[in-house]
């Protein structure tokens, strides 16, 4: 099995749905639909880390993604005054806010395919993702792990 792993620093932004804008043209209303564009900076990290582990040509066949999403603690999971570098003891590890889980790795998977490490996200068969805090040990940003899965 072939594995790339990489880490893309920043703060990981949700996909935003697509938004749909009426303006008047002559005298009737059209609808035409765009992207927020709220991601796109998180988008060019991740391919801007990818970068250096992206294979020679496009993964084909069934892959493996684990995504792990690290997001800055608020300074509420710290204590204040003299101890405020040290974590209270009931801050949670996981992240359980927004952004949704989906939206992550549906931004994570779009940058990936802008990237060229498939021509489809569609080729992703199995899907990992886990949202939790950082820690002074990791920085905010997401782990991406890649697996092509021999058959």
């Amino acid at each position: 099995m072939k594995t790339f792993e990489f880490f893309a620093a920043g703060d990981p932004k949700g996909q935003p749905r697509p938004r749909a804008c009426a303006f008047k043209v002559g005298g009737s209303y059209t609808a035409r639909m765009y992207d927020a564009g709220t991601s796109d900076g998180w988008k060019a990290s991740v391919i801007a880390a990818g970068a250096a582990h992206c294979p020679d040509s496009p993964l084909t066949g069934p892959i493996s993604v684990c995504l792990t999403f690290y997001f800055p603690r608020p300074a509420s999971h710290f204590f204040t005054g003299k101890r405020a570098a040290v974590l209270r003891d009931l801050a949670p590890i996981l992240h359980t806010a927004k952004p949704d889980a989906d939206n992550l790795a549906k931004a994570v998977l779009d940058a990936m395919t802008v990237a060229g490490w498939w021509v489809d996200d569609s080729r992703v068969a199995n899907l990992i993702i886990q949202k939790r805090y950082a820690n002074d040990k990791r920085a905010a940003g997401a782990v991406v792990t890649v697996n092509v899965i021999d058959l």
